[in-house]
């Protein structure tokens, strides 16, 4: 009889071979944590019911929608391996219905907006320095610059910037090697400028192919933790709130399709398996190209 603390375990080395990012290991360790703290001990994995998982879930009442539905992923996915490694017979999961996430908004950064984060790299906010309204020069603004202009360049992930090392930069090409969810290799096209930005901010480190695209002061790599840190201090001093990773991801695909853009190039450069979240954003790009239409139809304004 295996308890579910050896069951984790097993998964966790399964998983670590699978070379999983080391977000989604740690959503799922965090999610296994959580479960054996409502669980109160470590029973037998064969014993635990659905109702136990069901309850588990339900007691989540403090977290978002989305934050459960990642709960229930995460022991889905414990549940699959240990069927597919004989530890069950089957996977309660499965019975228990997916919760449904919030439907956020997509709120894609404007060109002003863009403009200002650009311009917040190179000086600190104002502040008075002896009765004078001063300022001084930042540090690292190759870098940041260089942060920016990816993001919104590729849409990439903040694991997929934070995880890709120089070697994986093809300047000469005009183009990025990432790897995404499950180790999937894309390569993602970049413009002039941002190779330009990228050549400016390495040929100053004098990086090594082995060494992180991004790196901290020391020559560390960028984590997740300090990557939203930084766009959250340039939103600051740029006067925009919601400074993510995420937000140049919505930002690129938007703009993407505006500028005429296909919608299944749009997918693979992404990396979704599916089109639904392209077709939101293809939703959004339409009611903009009807909005200007409305402006600018010939017909309309020539009252014809």
């Amino acid at each position: 009889m295996f308890t579910l603390s050896t069951i984790i375990a097993g998964f966790t080395l399964a998983q670590n071979a699978r070379r999983l990012s080391e977000h989604t290991l740690a959503d799922y360790a965090n999610t296994f944590r959580k479960f054996q703290r409502f669980l109160d001990g470590d029973p037998i994995f064969g014993e635990i019911s659905q109702t136990q998982i069901e309850s588990f879930l339900a007691s989540q009442t403090d977290l978002s929608r989305k934050t459960v539905l990642n709960y229930h992923t995460g022991l889905s996915a414990l549940w699959t391996w240990a069927c597919a490694e004989g530890f069950a017979i089957q996977n309660p999961l499965r019975m228990i219905e997916r919760p449904k996430p919030e439907q956020r908004a997509i709120l894609p950064f404007s060109e002003s907006d863009l403009r200002a984060l650009i311009n917040a790299i190179s000086r600190s906010k104002s502040y008075l320095n002896h009765g004078t309204a001063s300022s001084h020069a930042l540090p690292n603004q190759d870098r940041n610059r260089a942060i920016l202009l990816l993001l919104l360049d590729t849409g990439l992930r903040a694991d997929e910037l934070c995880q890709a090392t120089v070697a994986d930069l093809d300047l000469k090409n005009l183009y990025l090697k990432v790897f995404g969810k499950g180790s999937k290799e894309r390569i993602l096209p970049i413009c002039s400028r941002t190779a330009q930005a990228l050549w400016k901010y390495l040929a100053a480190r004098a990086a090594l192919p082995t060494d992180p695209l991004i790196a901290t002061e020391d020559g560390a790599p960028f984590d997740r933790h300090r990557l939203f840190k930084q766009l959250k201090n340039i939103g600051q001093r740029a006067g925009i709130a919601d400074v993510h990773p995420h937000r140049f991801r919505h930002t690129f695909a938007i703009q993407f399709l505006r500028n005429g853009g296909n919608v299944y190039t749009l997918q693979m450069l992404l990396g979704h398996s599916t089109l639904d979240m392209c077709k939101k954003y293809l939703h959004l790009a339409q009611a903009d190209l009807q909005a200007a239409h409305r402006l600018a139809s010939p017909v309309a304004n020539m009252r014809l």
